[in-house]
């Protein structure tokens, strides 16, 4: 199948392929600054031979799970051997959009309310969302504010939510069987030409923080333990 590189991205690169779909082919550049692993910098810090491996492995085992729930995603398929997965197209929110669920107060959530929670504390399934603008740190945005400026509609947001929630529970049960606890997660979404919302981007160690025993277990140790 013939393949036309269309983005190349800090730890992934995007090619259209002639069915209409997208490939992404998984790197080994991971983000961070000094040479130090850091998957909340913008810009490729070092190279970890294996990562993208891992990464793409992680993404597959859970894209599987959750379209199995019924969930709708962008994973078409894998190929483990070129590190390259085949999504769906579809179309970001605004000019990108994380989405954020909560099991515990910490990280940024913590900084912004440190005076009405303490550190750890147990959150529902909490769920918030930043546009993707590293100049402006990711500035946080309300529901209100998404539908005003109209990045999307009431009903999507809605959907949203309720699909983070549910893929977050699918994540944190899988850690919980290994010994390990979420404390919270990062998503990306998209939607297709019929405006339906998926699921997008990866499912990877980086874009999670979990914890063993009370202590912090760093994204390459994650991975580690969860296929060991």
């Amino acid at each position: 199948m013939e393949k036309k590189l269309v983005y190349t991205g800090k730890t992934k690169n995007v090619y259209a392929l002639d069915n209409g779909n997208y490939l992404l082919k998984f790197k080994d550049d991971c983000t961070g600054k000094d040479g130090v692993f850091d998957p909340g910098e913008n810009t490729v810090g070092l190279t970890i031979d294996g990562v993208g491996d891992v990464n793409l492995r992680m993404s597959v085992y859970f894209f599987e799970k959750i379209n199995a729930a019924g969930i709708r995603t962008h994973f078409v398929s894998a190929d483990l051997n070129e590190t390259t997965m085949e999504v769906l197209p579809a179309r970001v929110f605004g000019k990108g959009l994380e989405v954020i669920c909560r099991y515990k107060a910490v990280g940024s959530f913590l900084r912004r309310y440190g005076d009405y929670v303490e550190e750890g504390a147990d959150l529902p399934a909490y769920v918030e969302m930043t546009f993707k603008n590293d100049e402006k740190g990711d500035p946080l945005v309300t529901k209100d504010g998404l539908i005003v400026l109209g990045v999307m509609s009431s009903e999507q947001y809605d959907e949203i939510r309720d699909m983070t929630q549910k893929i977050t529970r699918i994540v944190a049960d899988e850690m919980k069987a290994r010994g390990l606890e979420l404390y919270d997660i990062k998503f990306e979404y998209g939607y297709d030409a019929e405006g339906k919302v998926m699921l997008i981007d990866e499912i990877a160690s980086g874009n999670m923080r979990v914890y063993k025993d009370g202590q912090y277990v760093d994204p390459m140790t994650l991975s580690r333990l969860f296929f060991a």
